[in-house]
């Protein structure tokens, strides 16, 4: 079913519209979801998420337009998943194996590989909130500066500034110890 005929028989309040959307889209607004709420809250909480995605477009099907349904879902999907997180008090995870190196077959080059992971993980905790989940979307969700502008309301300018600021911050914290022989 083509998306303007889903939609046509959505705001019909045709329950085969909305069915058909989630045939399209199911696994796409899934993989968002499941991206964002990784590790940080049980099965039941994303499928709660999805399924509100999917309710807002059954409520809000005036405001869409065929062609960019992909686009709107996509939208809300991160926004509904960010903002489950923020209601259970948390942020987006940073995961364990989020800044893992490989593997050397040098057991001494292993532990220095570890003691740079847990530096560099403790480098982006370090960064205040909102520079720590811009730049976990735009490094570990390859999410773009648009997307980022848009899923946390600020300026796209401001997420560039905000990403260099954090990349220098990290850098200088990375960087300490050597400038000190210490390494």
């Amino acid at each position: 079913m083509r998306e303007a005929a889903m939609l046509r028989k959505i705001r019909a309040g045709d329950p085969a519209g909305l069915e058909g959307l989630m045939t399209a889209y199911l696994p796409y607004v899934s993989v968002i979801v499941w991206n964002i709420l990784r590790g940080a809250m049980p099965p039941e909480d994303g499928e709660e998420v999805v399924s509100d995605v999917f309710l807002a477009a059954w409520d809000q099907a005036t405001d869409l337009r065929a062609g960019h349904v992909k686009g709107w879902l996509g939208a809300v999907a991160r926004n509904k998943a960010r903002n489950k997180l923020r209601q259970a008090g948390r942020t987006l995870p940073l995961e364990e194996n989020l800044l893992e190196l490989p593997d050397s077959s040098d057991p001494t080059e292993g532990l220095t590989r570890e003691e740079e992971r847990v530096q560099v993980r403790q480098a982006v905790e370090a960064l205040p909130e909102t520079d720590r989940e811009i730049f976990l979307r735009h490094y570990y969700y390859a999410q773009t500066v648009r997307e980022i502008a848009e899923a946390m309301k600020l300026k796209e300018p401001t997420v560039k500034t905000r990403l260099r600021r954090g990349r220098e911050k990290l850098k200088a914290m990375l960087t300490k110890g050597d400038e000190t022989g210490e390494a």
